[in-house]
């Protein structure tokens, strides 16, 4: 293992240890000090200034018109509506619920991959599609017949955001082979903000900033600089020295995160309201995701 590849390794480990705190940090402020939507708000703007600084002191590079309408749609599902359904949806389900929802990310990006690039699609990736996918959709109708934080509506709201998500890297994948990664990622935090801002405006200007804690600063200022602009740089890093497949392996990584979050916040800060995330149905529910994404993400054998 070379000293770039051991680097890679370590920026991944500390991104997907970043989004799996994220779930319930982010969860924390919400909804008693900043709204879901507010919250978007605040975070893509925040972003927009500081990849938009980055871009113009070092990535001195200029976007095709062609290219604009691809951009705007990527910051459409991959700036503005993942943003939104993930915030309004961790606002109210169990961080855990999300994390595990969010592990099928990669099954939606082959389904998509599918049916829009027409890639191949091999007796194990359906199966693992019905796997992941039953895990899901186990989890969301779950989430209305249990006490804890869980709930379907948000478990819901999680999905819509994967699928966002996923639908987004579609998009994206011509345009990050084409521009450097920073200004793509600048314009979608761009287009993102410019469709939040009429949603946003409103719910920001009536938030009773002088409510906010030290803690609630500390919060934003965690999903913004550590879940948004740090997370993103690693993972960019990650990806010029190691395989899709590898960087993607390492979601299995955020419900394990989130579980020990939880457990910490049950248990040690005896917050009651979270002792009943954890049951024998969402440790299944993860399990069949797990298994579901892992026939998805392993690659083919080439036959002799």
């Amino acid at each position: 293992m070379t000293k770039d590849t051991t680097k890679a390794h370590l920026a991944l480990l500390t991104a997907n240890i970043i989004y799996g705190a994220n779930y319930i940090i982010a969860k924390g402020v919400m909804p008693n000090k900043i709204g879901p939507t507010a919250f978007v708000f605040i975070r893509l703007a925040c972003c927009v200034l500081l990849f938009w600084g980055i871009k113009l002191l070092f990535v001195k590079e200029k976007v095709e018109k062609r290219d604009i309408i691809k951009l705007a749609l990527c910051g459409l599902f991959g700036g503005a509506a993942n943003q939104l359904f993930f915030f309004h949806g961790i606002n109210l389900t169990s961080p855990i619920d999300a994390s595990i929802i969010m592990t099928i990310t990669p099954v939606i990006v082959l389904i998509f991959s599918y049916f829009i690039l027409k890639e191949h699609i091999t007796k194990n990736k359906i199966l693992g599609i019905i796997l992941g996918g039953t895990g899901a959709v186990l989890l969301i109708l779950y989430g209305n017949k249990v006490s804890g934080t869980s709930s379907v509506l948000g478990n819901l709201f999680v999905l819509l955001n994967a699928l966002s998500y996923g639908f987004y890297l579609i998009l994206a994948k011509t345009l990050m082979h084409k521009y450097n990664a920073i200004t793509v990622i600048s314009w979608i935090f761009l287009f993102g903000f410019m469709y939040v801002f009429p949603l946003g405006i409103h719910p920001f200007l009536n938030t009773n900033f002088s409510a906010f804690t030290t803690e609630t600063y500390l919060t934003i200022g965690y999903v913004v600089l550590f879940t948004t602009f740090f997370a993103y740089l690693f993972n960019i890093y990650a990806l010029n020295h190691l395989a899709p497949s590898i960087t993607s392996s390492y979601i299995y990584l955020q419900p394990a995160i989130s579980f020990i979050m939880v457990s910490i916040m049950a248990y040690v800060f005896m917050q009651n309201q979270y002792a009943q995330d954890i049951n024998l149905i969402k440790i299944l529910s993860c399990g069949l995701v797990a298994i579901g994404v892992y026939l998805v993400s392993k690659p083919q054998k080439n036959k002799i």
